[in-house]
Parts: C-alpha cells; sequence; structure tokens
C-alpha cells in the first residue's frame, strides 16, 4: 500500500491516540476512522507510536502476576466496541457471519483485514499486542496450536507453523500450576513441569480438581472414576482421599474405594471382591489383598480385560509400563561417563558465540523455537541498531546547522539575517520518516525497545526500506564508525536491514554466530556433542594452549576443575 502524503503522515504521527496503521492508509478519512476504532481500556488494540510512558504502563501490566484468587478460567479483559454486534473490534464492519481470528486473551475478534495489524507477527500466538506477556483465557486453552482458516489464507505454510509453535511454547500461555490440583493440594511450577514431561502424561490437562494413585497410576477428574492411567510414582499431590471417585462398590484398592465399573472388572479378572476386602494394585497390574503376602495377576495381560475396559470406557495401561525414576534401556558404562564444560565470561566475552559454534561445529542442530527465538532477538537488535543511527543523524544535523550560523555570523552584512538560513542540510529526513525517527530514538532511551518490538514488525517493515533508501540516513549510515554505540558488528545486520526486517526472514548459521544477546543472561543454557577420539586427545594434551589452575569451589561446584583461558573459564568435569 502507497505511503500517505508527508504532510498528512506528520499531523498523524503527531498525535498519540491514532494509530500506526494510519500512516499506512491512503486517506485522511481512514486516519479520522481509526481514532474511532474499538480500543482496549486505556490501551489501544493496535500498534502506535507510543512515548516511554505508555510503553512502561504495557511491559507493567505484561509483567503482573497471575492471582491464585482468579476463577479457572481467566478472567476477561474489559473491552469496548462502538460498533454493531458481531462488527470487527478494530474496523467496526462485518456481521456476525463475518470470518473472524479472536485474541486468546480478551476474545477480541479482528477481520482478515485488521487481525495482522492488531496481532504483529505473533511472537506469543493469537493476541492483541497489547495482549503480548499476559496470560490467556483457560476458555481458550483447547484451541492453542490450532490454526484457524482465516490464518491459512492471510499466512504462508511457514508463518502459520511459527506462529502456532509460538502459541504453544509460549512461556506466557502455559498452564498455571496453582489451577490444577491433584489429591486437594496446588502444583507448583516443578511438580507441573515433572506431571507434563513423565512418559505417559495426562491428556489434554486443563485447570481444575484431580485425583491421582500414585502406586497404580490411575488418574481422574474428582468425583469421577478414572479415565487415563498414567506415569506411576510421580512425586505429585497430596494423599489419596478414599471417596476420590466418588465410588460405591465398598471395595478398597490402594486406599481409594473403587466405582461399579471397576468392580466388574475386577470381577471379570477373576479377583475375589466379596466382603469389603481392601487391594494393593502396581502398575504393572499385580494386587495382592491387604495383609496377604501372596501376589497374584497380571490382571492386564488378557485381551479379553482390555476389551471389557474398551466396552466400559475404563482406561487401560499404555504398552509400556515405566514407573518415574526407572530406566529400561540401560546405558553402557561409556554412555554413561560425559565430559562438562561450563562457560563462565562477563557479558560480550564471547561465551554464548562459543556456545553457537560449538552447536554448529559438531551438528547439534537449533530447536525450531530457538531458531525462532534467535530471529525475533536478531530483528529487534536491527532495530536497535537503527535507532542509534538515527541518534547519530539528529547530532549530525544540529552541528552543521551550527557551522552554518557561526559561518553566517562571521560573514559581512549578517546582522539579522539568521532566521533567512536554510533549515535543510543532507541529512535532513522527510517528516514521515523524521515522525518514525523520533519516535524509535525515544523508544530506545527510555528501554522500551524489547516491550514492541518485534511484536510490531510487521506493522513497521514498510519504513525501513523506505528509510535504507533515504539519502539522509545513507550519509549518517557512511559515518556510523563515528558512533560508538554501535557495535562493530551492526554493520554486517544493517547492510541486510530490509531482508531481515520481513516476517518471512530466515536467520543463517552465520546470522546466528554474529547474534547479539541470544543466550539468557540469568540462565544456563546446556548442550552434548561427541568428537572423534583424535580431536579429543588433541585437546587434551594441548597442554601449551591451557593452564590447569586447580581451585576450590565449595560445595555447590564441587567436582569441578577451572581451566582459565584468554578473556573467559572452562569448568571442567574430571
Amino acid at each position: 500500500m502507497d505511503p500517505p502524503d508527508s504532510d498528512a503522515t506528520g499531523s498523524v504521527l503527531s498525535s498519540p491516540s491514532v494509530s500506526s496503521s494510519g500512516v499506512f492508509s491512503q486517506k485522511r478519512e481512514d486516519i479520522h476512522n481509526n481514532e474511532t476504532t474499538t480500543r482496549h481500556v486505556k490501551i489501544p488494540s493496535v500498534v502506535t507510536f507510543r512515548g516511554p510512558e505508555s510503553c512502561d504502563m504495557v511491559q507493567g501490566e505484561s509483567n503482573s502476576n497471575y492471582s491464585e484468587t482468579q476463577s479457572t478460567h481467566t478472567a476477561e479483559q474489559s473491552i469496548e466496541r462502538n460498533g454493531k454486534k458481531g462488527s470487527c473490534y478494530r474496523c467496526l464492519e462485518g456481521n456476525r457471519f463475518t470470518e473472524k481470528e479472536i485474541c486468546i486473551v480478551c476474545n477480541a475478534k479482528y477481520c482478515c483485514k485488521c487481525v495482522l495489524r492488531a496481532m504483529g507477527s505473533m511472537p506469543e500466538g493469537r493476541k492483541c499486542v497489547t495482549c503480548i506477556g499476559k496470560k490467556i483465557n483457560e476458555s481458550r486453552r483447547a484451541s492453542l496450536g490450532k490454526c484457524s482458516r482465516l490464518l491459512k489464507q492471510l499466512l504462508n505454510e511457514l508463518e502459520v507453523k511459527q506462529a502456532m509453535s509460538s502459541e504453544k511454547t509460549s512461556k506466557a500461555n502455559q498452564l498455571p500450576p496453582q489451577l490444577v490440583l491433584i489429591n486437594g493440594e496446588p502444583l507448583n511450577q516443578y511438580k507441573l513441569h515433572v506431571l507434563q514431561t513423565c512418559q505417559n502424561p495426562p491428556k489434554k490437562l486443563k485447570p481444575g480438581r484431580y485425583w491421582y494413585d500414585k502406586v497404580s497410576g490411575f488418574w481422574g477428574k474428582e468425583g469421577h472414576g478414572p479415565c487415563q492411567i498414567i506415569t506411576a510414582q510421580l512425586n505429585v499431590g497430596g494423599r489419596i482421599k478414599d471417596k476420590a471417585s466418588n465410588g460405591n462398590a465398598k471395595v478398597l484398592v490402594n486406599d481409594r474405594e473403587i466405582t461399579r465399573k471397576e468392580l466388574w472388572m475386577l470381577q471379570f479378572a477373576g479377583v475375589n471382591c466379596e466382603g469389603k476386602p481392601s487391594f494393593w494394585l502396581s502398575a504393572d497390574g499385580y494386587y495382592q489383598e491387604e495383609g496377604q503376602k501372596n501376589e497374584k495377576g497380571p490382571i492386564w495381560k488378557k485381551t479379553r480385560i482390555k476389551l471389557f475396559c474398551a466396552l466400559l470406557s475404563l482406561p487401560v495401561p499404555p504398552n509400556v509400563v515405566n514407573p518415574a525414576g526407572e530406566d529400561v534401556s540401560q546405558r553402557t558404562l561409556e554412555q554413561q561417563v560425559l565430559l562438562k564444560l561450563l562457560l563462565v565470561g562477563y557479558q560480550k566475552s564471547g561465551t554464548s558465540t562459543i556456545y553457537k559454534q560449538a552447536k554448529i561445529l559438531y551438528n547439534v542442530p537449533f530447536s525450531e523455537d530457538e531458531r525462532q527465538n534467535i530471529k525475533l532477538k536478531i530483528q529487534c537488535n536491527l532495530y536497535g541498531y537503527l535507532a542509534i543511527l538515527l541518534e547519530g543523524r539528529e547530532r549530525f544535523e544540529e552541528v552543521l546547522l551550527e557551522n552554518r550560523k557561526l559561518q553566517f555570523a562571521d560573514g559581512p552584512g549578517s546582522s539579522g539575517g539568521a532566521s533567512q538560513i536554510d533549515g535543510k542540510t543532507k541529512y535532513s529526513l522527510s517528516p514521515r520518516l523524521k515522525a518514525f525517527s523520533e519516535w524509535l530514538v525515544q523508544v530506545m532511551v527510555s528501554g522500551n525497545l524489547e516491550v514492541i518490538f518485534p511484536a510490531a514488525t510487521r506493522e513497521y517493515a514498510p519504513f525501513i526500506q523506505e528509510l535504507w533508501n533515504d539519502a539522509a540516513f545513507q550519509a549518517t549510515y557512511n559515518r556510523r564508525h563515528e558512533l560508538q554505540m554501535l557495535p562493530r558488528i551492526a554493520t554486517y545486520f544493517l547492510e541486510r536491514a530490509v531482508e531481515i526486517s520481513r516476517t518471512d526472514y530466515e536467520p543463517s548459521d552465520m546470522d546466528i554466530l554474529y547474534a547479539e544477546g541470544t543466550q539468557s543472561s540469568n540462565g544456563l543454557s546446556s548442550m552434548e556433542f561427541s568428537f572423534p577420539t583424535r580431536e579429543r586427545e588433541s585437546f587434551i594434551d594441548g597442554t601449551n594452549l591451557l593452564d590447569c589452575i586447580p581451585v576450590a569451589l565449595g560445595k555447590a561446584a564441587s567436582g569441578w576443575e577451572c581451566l582459565k583461558m584468554s578473556t573467559w573459564s572452562y569448568f571442567a568435569s574430571p
């Protein structure tokens, strides 16, 4: 879409209440209509040229803690819509039969014309830009990662795959652990991780109250019969209650009174259930009556038992029963011996580069999520480099104008004519680009660059190409070596700024190596790789390259040795 006239753009960008999508409109009437679009309360629902104050507000809301007093379904964000029922929340057009995409946080609905502008590059899936970082509406959890027909029409296959992957794996979209109660005890983040990553995890886990038989692995909703058999012996939840499944068969199995269907299954398997017996049932199907020593079973060995369970809608154990902590496929001693290297260094000392080089050199591929995160970081860094250049452009322009004034003042007949000095220089931008430049510099100075980018990359990508082709920007770029804040590696990415700003950009291995800030500064990244024996021997024997310094690191790092080398260190396990 063609950009508007520069005069109209200047007035639009100067108004904080008008969305940035108006910059790409062709008529002033469109800009006027955007002022009446539906907005989240106190926050625009589309990307705008916001000041640092509004960015702080968005960041504060994004980092707000999830309240434990919320109900199972996350409370919806308050939405204002002036249009008729069923219309788009942004352009106020359409009806209830118009195909729309729904925000998984606030339930705002957008038509095919507005969804990409309202949701940007979807770093956390189908969320409004202002909803990024917030918990999803739990009623939408079942639809996570399931692409709609509308998105398939608007995006290519790769973009759809990335958006759906981000929607499922984003930290903000994960199930809040405190909303899952097992045997009356709420989970924490660690126990939820244990539950979801076990060999046979619960299927379609949602917020709610569940009971779990740790001995046999039976699992179900509180007050209902078993619906699945998961991995046994997981250290999650409290002690199971006898009425957990609301059974009335007067038969206890692992301290739980079973249901009538379970009683019929035991009787069909030949288990004597007369009186009020109490049994212990293990994960492999062996059982014994409480107080007795003779073990019988397994009850799952016979095919007719599984068919009978299917008839009664009762779960059966998976083909492989692997209680937590048991490793069925025992590794050999040679496989268990690993050499551990811990890279420690100051910021920008090169430790992350060595980590990335090792992955590429020893053919340890980056996962899809890692590549997506690196891509977003590269795009965010690009806007930071541009902001530094644009800040330098302002300084170059001011110095040039000051020199002109001094030359005019020293010349003959200069009295009273200072106002006649032409304010345009080779560093002067058009009103449209100047407004974008001032906004981007202000966002960088306020420290909110990562709040807006790369979520809004799709919205501002047209500015990058226009800015790169501008003579004033090129004049500044030619003096980039005078800007001390601009990293040397920035030239590599700035030369391909137009390509990197596109939504279909895929980082190459060289891009990943050169990218800054791709590793977390408050955590550890790990990897495993192997190399030929010759390389390993030459590495160990190369004492002329490494000075081995034994150090006492205390209990926290017992069993590690320090190999100090130039500006960073290795910590190697013997």
